[in-house]
């Protein structure tokens, strides 16, 4: 009996052991890490740092590949442009008077189904333009969803 509870006293204290150092471990190795974090001071300027971080990796692959470096660096700006020009262009959400005359389409369409009353679809128009609704134009707080403002269309 009292064997089986010293067996259970040391296998605990092992793994007590085992897990201290596990976590002691990583916590040391990174308070030993020199390296300087970047910050908001040290760099600002993000495009100039890419801008760099390409001109390095194009100096690499030409000595790596043998061949001089504005070589490599124009290929990899004609490979650049191409990819530019595959891409399509992203559409570009409706006007603000482009939401308004849907919404009021949309009202007009429920005031006939009679689902509202005019002096409702007025007032949800006038609240829309007063911008009590949330979100750019009153669209919801997520911006624009569709070709008409409705989630999923």
């Amino acid at each position: 009996m009292i064997r089986t509870t010293r067996k259970r006293l040391l296998v605990g204290l092992a793994a007590a052991g085992v897990l201290g150092v596990g976590i002691a471990a990583p916590t040391v190795a990174l308070a030993d890490d020199k390296t300087p974090t970047p910050s908001a001071s040290t760099s600002t300027d993000w495009t100039g740092d890419r801008e760099q971080r390409q001109a390095e990796f194009a100096d690499a692959l030409a000595k790596e590949l043998g061949v001089p470096a504005d070589k490599v660096t124009a290929a990899l700006e004609k490979l650049r442009e191409q990819r530019q020009a595959d891409r399509p262009e992203r559409p570009q959400p409706p006007s603000t008077q482009d939401r308004q005359a849907a919404l009021k389409e949309r009202l007009d369409q429920a005031v006939k189904d009679g689902k509202l009353t005019q002096e409702q679809a007025d007032a949800v128009l006038k609240a829309a333009e007063a911008g009590v609704f949330p979100g750019p134009g009153g669209m919801g707080h997520r911006g624009w969803h569709g070709q008409d403002g409705r989630p999923g269309e």
